[in-house]
């Protein structure tokens, strides 16, 4: 029996003993909480819901609790129910069901774990958003990770996610980059509050080879030509690196393309005509007081330019326009203030500010030998994504991102993660994942499969605890999903890798020596190929290969 399934049944109970008492059945949830208890010894599974309803339905919680537990374990697939403390209810499922889980495993292969609670939504999420003026550095680099898992997760519970990347191409920052280009195309120091590191110089090359003469046109013209091929090269390599990183967005939108295509203006002619767009000492003002932010913000400046916020407005109207339920911004730890001004600015122009979601990302740092590494070969002043990726690779550079929440800091130690031991939890999943599969040639070799398996055979302590953490499996993608929080799967796929090799190392699944296959092996063989669907799945979702050897 699966969670899921105990949920259901638990709630069937309850709504019978509260439709006997003639209280009202609606305050009964639709989903039941179930729970593995923290000492596997109180039972496989716990609920609270005789606690969470007795005052309701005016009950004593542990006379409730006893009424549920007497009618769940007369019921098919339950071997006991006992009361703890005031009202918890301890449940224990038959052993002789708990493989069922193994069938359902096997028969919905790539899909287990998934769900439909978001089916039928239309979330825009916006991540990285890196400025076009240098490599993706740290922050920029979990945003990469962190926000491709997370659309991968909300893709799995059914919603349509289309990943976006918002270009800031467009303000002081790419003059400042622009003025930096054509320094180094010169031989010049850069300016002082320019952009240095070798890329720089690489491009501005680039500029000269594809435009020889750019040094020798008018300044207008000579700004124009490294500003636009300048940014071209830096955001081609920006997506190269993404890519290689696998991260590949469904649209790229330019800050510019919302001045040049009028929708800034048309967002400021909105806010104008329904009042919350005023006029002060020569600019215009959003009255984002009024909607929950801690000041008015200029919109227009003095000098008739447009500020920053101008193009976040447009930006928004133009996701509302392209029929979004939810637009999730993905910012990073400086960027607190960007909550209250977005929905603020959402509410001024007439729609939900509840269609912004803002998450924030706090700031990563990489140790080696105890040490703070600070420099980076390419861009000199900040750590790339690619320095990270050639110390560590790929796959190890996501989950450690991953991991964590993204609430707090984190060090990342390059020695741990790029070596090959079991402390590196990225290597100790991956090894499971591999051993599983060497598992699986070996049964071959010896003619063992999983068809017809009878899983009610698998009863042992050991096979029950690794199916029980293999049944946890899509609730941890649903509450990674309604929370927003990718490291949930990562520490799921660490339990769940741990509970296989405790139970590799106390139950034998293959025949030795001239031993004859049985139906216990083919048993446990299926449990073995539901624990490597399982993390398969789970890797697929954060976006981190699945070895077949390693």
């Amino acid at each position: 029996m699966t969670p899921a399934e105990l949920s259901l049944v638990i709630r069937q109970t309850v709504l019978d003993l509260v439709s006997g008492r003639g209280a009202d059945v609606a305050v009964v949830p639709d989903d039941v909480t179930v729970e593995r208890p923290r000492n596997p010894e109180h039972g496989d599974y716990a609920t609270n819901i005789a606690l969470q309803l007795a005052k309701k339905i005016g009950a004593n919680p542990r006379e409730f609790a006893e009424e549920i537990a007497s009618a769940l374990a007369k019921g098919d697939g339950v071997s006991s129910a006992e009361i703890a403390g005031p009202g918890f209810i301890n449940v224990r499922v038959d052993k002789g069901s708990q493989g069922k889980l193994v069938d359902l495993v096997l028969t919905e292969g790539e899909s287990f774990g998934r769900g439909d609670s978001l089916a039928g939504q239309k979330i825009n999420l916006e991540f990285v958003s890196a400025n076009p003026t240098g490599p993706i550095h740290l922050g920029g680099t979990r945003w990469a990770a962190v926000g491709d898992a997370l659309g991968r997760i909300l893709a799995a519970q059914g919603a349509d996610v289309t990943r976006e990347y918002y270009f800031n191409d467009h303000g002081a920052q790419i003059d400042r980059f622009t003025r930096s280009l054509i320094a180094s195309a010169k031989g010049e120091e850069a300016p002082e509050d320019g952009y240095a590191g070798e890329y720089i110089h690489e491009i501005a090359q680039s500029v000269l080879a594809a435009y020889p003469n750019a040094l020798e046109l008018d300044d207008a013209e000579q700004n124009e030509t490294f500003r636009a091929k300048g940014v071209d090269l830096m955001f081609d390599h920006i997506k190269s690196t993404l890519a290689e990183f696998g991260t590949v967005f469904d649209v790229y939108t330019h800050e510019n393309s919302m001045f040049d295509s009028g929708q800034v203006d048309k967002a400021i002619e909105t806010l104008k005509s329904n009042g919350n767009l005023y006029e002060s000492d020569g600019a215009w003002w959003l009255r984002s007081t009024d909607f929950g932010d801690d000041k008015d913000r200029v919109v227009i400046k003095s000098d008739g330019d447009a500020a920053y916020i101008a193009g976040d407005i447009a930006y928004f109207q133009d996701k509302r326009s392209r029929g979004f339920d939810l637009a999730i911004y993905m910012l990073g730890a400086d960027h607190h203030g960007y909550i209250a001004r977005l929905k603020a600015a959402a509410a001024a122009l007439g729609d939900d500010p509840n269609t912004i979601e803002v998450l924030i990302g706090q700031m990563v740092s990489l140790v080696r030998d105890g040490k703070p590494v600070r420099m980076s070969k390419r861009a000199g002043t900040v750590i790339t994504l690619d320095d990270l990726v050639e110390a560590i690779g790929v796959d190890a550079s996501r989950y450690a991102l991953i991991r964590s929440s993204v609430d707090n800091t984190m060090d990342i130690d390059l020695e741990l993660w790029a070596s090959a031991t079991s402390d590196n939890p990225v290597y100790y999943v991956q090894y499971a994942h591999a051993r599983l599969c060497s598992l699986a040639r070996n049964a071959e070799a010896l003619g063992v499969s999983t068809e017809g398996a009878d899983t009610s055979l698998l009863t042992d302590e050991y096979e029950g605890k690794l199916i029980r953490t293999i049944a946890e499996f899509p609730r941890v993608v649903a509450t990674a999903s309604e929370l927003r929080e990718p490291h949930r799967i990562s520490r799921f796929l660490e339990e769940l890798a741990a509970s296989y090799h405790r139970f590799y190392d106390h139950v034998r699944v293959l025949p030795q020596g001239d031993e004859e296959p049985g139906p216990l092996h083919t048993a446990r063989l299926a449990l073995c190929q539901a624990a490597r669907q399982t993390l398969s799945n789970g890797l697929g979702l954060i976006g981190v290969s699945a070895p077949e050897r390693m």
